[in-house]
């Protein structure tokens, strides 16, 4: 879908590159996380992808076509969801909705996406009296307004309560599932871990890694499990090789004689992985 090879910027009056030499491509048909702390250049990447900066060194290809040849019809073929939502809250969130609507050529159902993320029978108040929770999913319904190709979603399930959260996310999966591609940025690992295909660290303006979520955590790990159990009236840990714990035999006397009280691997988390990866210091 996209293919960004040595994409640099400086933005005017800056001392120094915000962008250095980023190399990644994203696949049609996948999730693609753009992960970092804050300042490293991943609102900067958005923006070059969704043409809000255009004056940028290095070659951005979209559909095998470099970005800069495309005109408005770029932007019937793209949504985007802004981390901090900006409504007109003076009108309905029916009447936001048929004003973004009559930008593009092919809107999408509205009425069905406003059921989806429960707030169709809300959609007669002003946004002014909207809780955050609800001004993020008319967000989201936005950024579907013209049943776009390449979605970029920016903190799309921030705010939210686990019941709206998952509505999101369950429509996220149905979107990429149907051939639909996005481009997330998001500090919430366990939303990286259930949704993304694939992840790219940034760190100083570059990318410090890419691979799936999968792969980045077997890498980081210990290869140990680690096993509780009871022994008579006693609580005992032990903890065994992963390559050799089949034919391990204290291991094996555990199971078949103890009671097991719980048993995992040493995995590490994608938030260890992202604080290694881009280098973000922590005071102890």
């Amino acid at each position: 879908m996209f293919q960004v090879e040595q994409l640099s910027y400086t933005y005017p009056n800056g001392n120094e590159q915000t962008l250095k030499d980023v190399n990644f491509h994203v696949n049609k048909g996948e999730i693609f996380g753009l992960l970092g702390p804050s300042g490293v250049g991943k609102s900067t990447t958005q923006k070059v992808l969704t043409k809000l900066i255009q004056n940028y060194k290095g070659a951005v290809l979209y559909k095998g076509k470099d970005l800069t040849q495309y005109g408005k019809d770029y932007f019937e073929d793209i949504g985007v969801g802004f981390e901090m939502p900006v409504h007109f809250s003076k009108l309905t969130a029916e009447e936001n909705i048929s004003f973004f609507k009559k930008l593009y050529k092919n809107p999408a159902d509205t009425d069905a996406l406003l059921k989806r993320v429960g707030l169709y029978d809300d959609r007669k108040k002003k946004v002014s009296e909207f809780s955050k929770g609800m001004k993020v999913r008319l967000n989201f319904v936005r950024a579907m307004i013209n049943q776009p190709t390449m979605l970029f979603l920016d903190e799309p399930t921030n705010g939210l309560d686990p019941v709206n959260s998952r509505i999101i996310k369950n429509m996220m999966k149905e979107y990429r599932n149907q051939g639909g591609t996005i481009l997330l940025t998001t500090h919430l690992m366990n939303d990286v871990d259930e949704l993304c295909d694939r992840v790219a660290f940034m760190a100083n303006g570059t990318i410090a890694e890419i691979d799936s979520p999968k792969n980045l955590k077997q890498k980081g790990s210990a290869r140990t499990v680690i096993v509780e159990y009871m022994s008579g009236n006693k609580q005992k840990t032990d903890v065994f090789n992963l390559d050799t714990i089949g034919t391990d035999d204290a291991f094996l006397s555990i199971i078949q004689q103890h009671k097991l009280l719980t048993m995992h691997s040493q995995e590490t988390t994608l938030e260890d992985i992202f604080i290694q990866m881009t280098g973000v210091k922590i005071d102890d």
